[in-house]
């Protein structure tokens, strides 16, 4: 025998007023005591069966949509997703990514060498002999350096022109680290020789153009953002490589869960990549081309250096909870 509509109202309404004031007041059921939310979680459950049997006697719209409601604002509270937080970004920035860097702080300092010893091979290489420097980089984008630095930015740019490039460095930047990351998936030795052949090729170019009498027009334009990029670049390959080598020895653990936990303990790590490699490219974009004088760059260029290596070292050293 189906129940009458109001006996039904009558009977259940006082778990309905209580699951509404539960969710009603004014803050997140997840901040709620655990009485509470225990209360919340059982109530959202009676009052989805509630909802299956007022459609299932036909009861009116009124009381149906009083309950789809409850039932969508009680699933929302208990299943959604945490909203997102600001505090939690910064915390990832000030705290978790520098302490991140310093727990893979040898792998750190592999990624580097791998980076720097081809670079500065490229350089003197390239500086002595043009033919060299045509090995490395294709004789057309050497001709376009050549071109492009042939009178350097002392008129600046448009301010169109700095937020299309804003755009290309981005692109540029996003890609070279992700493809020094995914490359070390390969048991990480992708991302060991992305490094190298990163490194050998920004040598060939600097060392060429310092090669052709350009050195007064293309350092004060790299040396703005070379902190920012060339840190991404790197840190890009211990991304990559750790993984992989997770994989070669995962110790007690299988391979699978070895992995999984290096992922989840580098993510931070990506996050911070990737906000280096982003403020490199506006950095590249608004500053690297101003027409201010050659020591300014450099400073700056120095500064950025000091605060990106102190931010590494100094931060993140608070107390974990």
């Amino acid at each position: 025998m189906i129940q009458r509509q109001d006996d039904f109202v009558a009977e259940r309404r006082r778990d309905w007023d209580e699951l509404d004031r539960l969710l009603g007041e004014g803050q997140r059921l997840d901040r709620h005591a655990p009485g509470s939310i225990a209360r919340a979680a059982a109530l959202y459950r009676a009052v989805c069966a509630d909802l299956m049997r007022a459609q299932a006697a036909g009861y009116g719209p009124d009381v149906i949509g009083l309950l789809d409601g409850l039932a969508a604002r009680g699933h929302n509270a208990l299943y959604s997703a945490p909203p997102y937080r600001f505090g939690a970004a910064l915390d990832l920035l000030a705290v978790e990514f520098p302490r991140t860097l310093r727990r893979h702080a040898r792998f750190c300092a592999l990624a580097t060498a791998l980076f720097l010893f081809p670079g500065l091979l490229g350089f003197f290489a390239s500086r002595a002999s043009r033919p060299f420097a045509l090995q490395v980089l294709p004789e057309s984008m050497a001709e376009q350096m050549e071109q492009s630095y042939a009178e350097g930015f002392n008129k600046g740019r448009s301010e169109g022109v700095d937020t299309g490039m804003a755009g290309f460095y981005v692109y540029n930047n996003i890609g070279i680290a992700f493809r020094t990351f995914a490359t070390g998936l390969f048991l990480g030795v992708g991302a060991f020789v992305t490094l190298v052949a990163n490194g050998l090729y920004i040598g060939a170019v600097m060392g060429h153009l310092v090669h052709v009498g350009s050195a007064d027009r293309f350092f004060p334009f790299v040396v703005g953002h070379s902190a920012l990029e060339l840190t991404g670049i790197v840190l890009a390959g211990v991304a990559g490589g750790r993984p992989g080598l997770t994989v070669l020895a995962p110790g007690a653990r299988t391979r699978p869960r070895a992995l999984l936990d290096e992922g989840r303990r580098l993510v931070p790590l990506l996050w911070g990549i990737g906000c280096l490699l982003l403020l490199a490219a506006f950095v590249e974009a608004f500053w690297s081309a101003a027409a201010v004088p050659p020591e300014l760059h450099f400073a700056v260029g120095a500064a950025l250096w000091v605060v990106v290596l102190a931010y590494f070292a100094l931060t993140g050293r608070r107390r974990a909870a």
